[in-house]
C-alpha cells in the first residue's frame, strides 16, 4: 500500500477508504493501484510513500541480510 498525506483545510470523509474521516495533515495508505488518482489532485494530496517502496525496501534488506550470513560463514 502507498502513503499519501492529506493538504487540504478541512476534513474529508473518502468513500474509497471505507468513508474514513481523513484530517488536514493526516497520512494515509491507499492501495497502489490507486496512488496516481491522489498524487494528481497536488492541491489535496501528496505523496509520502510510492506504491512498491515497502516491499522493495523488505527485499534489499533480505538481500543485505543473506550477503552478511554469507560473509559470517
Amino acid at each position: 500500500m502507498a502513503r499519501v498525506r492529506y493538504l487540504g483545510p478541512e476534513p474529508v470523509t473518502v468513500p474509497e477508504l471505507g468513508d474514513l474521516l481523513v484530517e488536514p495533515d493526516q497520512v494515509v495508505e491507499v492501495p497502489d493501484e490507486r496512488f496516481e488518482g491522489y498524487v494528481c489532485q497536488t492541491t489535496n494530496w501528496e505523496s509520502v510513500e510510492e506504491p512498491g517502496l515497502k516491499a522493495a525496501a523488505a527485499e534489499k534488506k533480505a538481500a543485505r541480510d543473506r550477503a552478511a550470513k554469507g560473509a559470517d560463514l
